[in-house]
């Protein structure tokens, strides 16, 4: 398979994985507020699309977007200063971990549940318009595949044929109601032949797995073929956020789910078995990750909040004067 080697995937969704528990950090302290939403434990999705994007396509992540992020090439200083809302970050420190934003990788976020894919709409549309093969990613989970957005996207993609590629994270639970009882159909991406689109659903703990079937739904999108849709099956390992009491899943599953089905040993241990890396090399490539994560932290920590002086700027668009 081109792109990168497996190892290579891994080390990333370490990176991803320290990424996250940096983030962790900063809600006790209350350098972080608000309701910060991690992908621990869905790193193999987000590895999955490293590499077969390019800068000048949209990708629209959600409220738990960090890992999209680093997968687009977000720099994970600047993007870790906003989320501890510093001066130094992508928006001055002004949007924080909901409304992250890089105009030049073309990467954005929203918080609010399904509201993605209209917007990754929007970039496909003038993807089109502009006569560009450039595809739009629009992120969601099994939740926000359940609002009309979800639907009314997807069939303005397919009536118009826009390269537009829905992933739809499904870790089984819309905040607290399990899939099983909120969808309709066994999976998401059979819904994907009612637009005409490209679908299939994956293993989301397989990054080679994900990795295979993304490049072939942005493939398939990008050759003006019409919009695709890919389902990967991962699990949320923590609350919906911080702080998210988590009553409504049984210990005993969350316990189980994260012996069993954590992306990151499950992808070291196919490593060993294929021989393409040694446990001295694997252990040096995630001390090296931990080392870049946790330098980025302590910089940041050290790192001007905004200036409250300016705390009514970017409220308001200003429109020419008179």
């Amino acid at each position: 398979m081109d792109g990168p080697t497996l190892v290579a995937r891994y080390t990333e969704m370490v990176r991803m994985r320290r990424f996250e528990e940096a983030c962790l950090e900063g809600v006790p302290t209350r350098e972080i507020h608000g309701e910060l939403h991690t992908g621990i434990g869905q790193e193999a999705v987000a590895a999955g699309l490293v590499g077969t994007l390019r800068d000048d396509d949209a990708l629209v992540s959600t409220h738990r977007s960090h890992l999209h992020a680093l997968a687009k090439g977000v720099p994970a200083r600047p993007m870790l200063a906003e989320i501890y809302e510093r001066a130094t970050g992508l928006c001055g420190g002004y949007g924080g971990h909901m409304h992250l934003f890089d105009l030049e990788r073309r990467f954005s976020t929203t918080g609010i549940v399904g509201a993605t894919l209209p917007v990754a709409l929007g970039h496909a549309w003038a993807a089109q318009l502009e006569g560009r093969d450039s595809v739009a990613v629009g992120v969601t989970g099994d939740g926000g595949a359940n609002t009309g957005g979800f639907h009314e996207s997807l069939n303005m993609a397919g009536a118009w044929n826009l390269p537009l590629v829905v992933l739809i994270e499904n870790n089984e639970w819309a905040i607290s109601v399990p899939f099983t009882e909120s969808t309709s159909t066994a999976t998401l991406a059979e819904r994907a032949a009612a637009y005409g689109a490209w679908g299939r659903r994956v293993d989301g703990l397989d990054v080679e797995a994900v990795a295979e079937a993304f490049a072939e739904a942005v493939a398939h999108a990008r050759a003006g073929n019409g919009p695709a849709v890919l389902e990967a099956t991962c699990y949320r390992f923590r609350g919906h956020f911080e702080g998210d009491l988590d009553l409504y899943r049984p210990t005993g599953e969350k316990d189980r789910r994260r012996q069993e089905h954590d992306p990151l040993p499950l992808t070291r241990a196919r490593i060993l078995e294929r021989g393409a890396a040694t446990e001295a090399q694997l252990d040096a490539a995630e001390a090296a990750m931990t080392a870049e994560i946790a330098a980025a932290l302590a910089a940041v920590r050290a790192d001007p909040l905004p200036d409250p002086a300016t705390a009514r700027d970017h409220v308001f668009a200003k429109g020419p004067s008179a």
